[in-house]
Formats: C-alpha cells, structure tokens, sequence
C-alpha cells in the first residue's frame, strides 16, 4: 500500500509509520518541518501548513490510503483558553484540508482512517460506552465531535471513512501512563479522586495493530473505540499496578488536589469512560494486551 501520514510526529504517528513500513508498505509523512523531524528510515517527508492541501494534493492521486492523526498534544500544560483554540484548530482545519485535497484529486484513496477519542463520550459514569453512544456535552466531547466532523465530507466522495476512538496509550514514552505509575514508584501510590472512575486504555502493540486491522478489512467503517476489554475501575486499576510493581497501594490524592495541580487536564484521569470494544473485536481483531496486569509487566520490564 502506499500511505500519507498526516500527524507523523507524535507517539501513535511515529510507530504507526514505522509498522507500516516494516510490513513493506510505502510511507508519506505531511510535516510542517519534515527537515528537522527525524523521519523513519524509507519515509517521505512532505512539508505542509497543516491548513490547505497546497504543496501535496496531488500525491494524493498516487495514494492508496490516507491517515489523520493531527492534533496538538493535549498534554504538557494547563488547558488555557489560548491552547484549547489550538486543540480544536490543529484538528479541524488539518481535517478540512485532507478533504479539500481529496476533491481535488482524479483518482481518489480508498480508505481514510480518522483519529479522535475516547473522551468523545463525555462524563458518562458507569453507564458502558459504546460507538452508538451519543456524544458528551463537556470539552473534550465536543472537541471530539468536531475532529471527526471535520473529514465527514470524504464519504460523499466514495472514500471509505474509519474512525478511531483513541484510548491513552499505555508504553514506556506514554505520559498519561508515567502520571499513574510515579506515585507508586515513589511508593505513595493510590486511588485518584473517587477511585470509582474508569480508565480505558490500550498498549500501543494494540494501537497500531488495530489501525492495520481497520484499514486492510474493507468491511471496516465508521467508529470503533480503541480499549482494551479490561476497563478497570481507578482504584482496582491503582491496585494492578501496585501488584505489578510491588508497591504499596495506601495513598489517595483527592480530585480537589489534582484540579489545582493541573486544572481541567485532571478530566483524563477523574472522569473516564467505561469504553465497549466489542466492535472491534467482532470485526476479526484479537488483542495482544486484553488485561491491565500483564500489559504493564510487559511495559515495565521491556528495554527501554
């Protein structure tokens, strides 16, 4: 297959590209700086604005598959007005773009695989999540909503539209991931808030072997949520890890506490999802990692 990767850069992007190319594939990656981005040996770096197709919309021609993973990091910060402007912007106009340079084309892909999230659901509680679940109404709800919108159009146009409905992505680079295990390798480890809230999540083998699954079936399309079968509670998530790393499991911190420490980003751990993957799985995907306990063995113990 030949491939164009828009959002090369980050975590998923980056192993994503290089997957594909250890599978034969031939990768294109759209970068504002390809230059001084350090691209997989045997991609393409293509530079772009991440706003308009100019520059590359006809390299689409040559295309069989198109891949949007575009966003600004939504860790690393407080959510001020200012960056969550850029959260949104980065996604739509990035997504407006691929769909304009689609139009464009005389020989259009076959397939485009969008990236959103699994905080497309909202504050849902312990009521199960699944792709026919209707949006939230908070931020991140809203921001998903809007991200998958943003590419709706190419459907009109005979391209097969696959959504992924990311869960955190647990590996040893993951910083949702770092945040959870620090206090228990401080030996301070506990419950986060309630305790009661859920934590979807996926390994990153699972990650990337989904998108493959998604895009290679023809069947695929529409959403599918990205989590592993085990969506454990944060308290019996908190005590997983505990056991896996053979530390204590003694120390709440209040949802109070982490408000202030890192304001509305406190939502990714204090309100999670209990998120259905049975779509997924009934399309034919078997995952490596369907259990928190031996996920984190493997991570915590890999090379780093």
């Amino acid at each position: 297959m030949k491939v164009i990767l828009a959002g090369g850069s980050g975590l998923i992007g980056r192993y994503f590209s290089r997957r594909l190319l250890q599978n034969g594939h031939q990768v294109w990656i759209l970068s504002r700086n390809p230059q001084g981005q350090l691209l997989p040996t045997g991609a393409v770096g293509l530079r772009w604005d991440g706003k308009t197709p100019q520059g590359w919309w006809q390299l689409l021609e040559e295309m069989d598959v198109v891949v949007n993973l575009t966003g600004e990091n939504l860790a690393g910060g407080l959510w001020t007005e200012g960056r969550k402007q850029r959260f949104l912007s980065s996604r739509v106009d990035a997504g407006k773009a691929i769909v304009e340079a689609v139009r464009m084309a005389a020989r259009r892909p076959k397939v485009l695989l969008q990236s959103s999230g699994i905080g497309y659901y909202g504050l849902s509680g312990d009521h199960v999540v699944s792709e026919d679940t209707p949006p939230g109404e908070d931020f991140m709800a809203k921001l998903c909503v809007q991200w998958e919108d943003s590419t709706r159009a190419v459907e009109e146009l005979g391209v097969r539209r696959v959504i992924i409905r990311n869960s955190p992505v647990f590996t040893n680079e993951s910083l949702i991931l770092k945040m959870f295990l620090l206090p228990f390798r401080m030996f301070v480890g506990g419950r986060l808030g309630s305790g009661r809230q859920w934590v979807p999540w996926i390994h990153l083998d699972d990650q990337i072997g989904a998108m493959l699954h998604l895009i290679e079936n023809e069947d695929c399309r529409g959403p599918y949520n990205l989590a592993a079968p085990e969506v454990l509670r944060n308290a019996d998530f908190g005590k997983t890890i505990a056991r896996v790393l053979r530390r204590p499991y003694w120390f709440p911190v209040p949802a109070f506490a982490l408000r202030l420490a890192i304001g509305e980003m406190s939502q990714m751990v204090l309100a999670g999802q209990r998120a259905d993957s049975s779509r997924l799985v009934e399309s034919g995907y078997t995952f490596k990692y369907p259990a928190l306990a031996e996920a984190l063995t493997q991570i915590v113990t890999a090379k780093r």
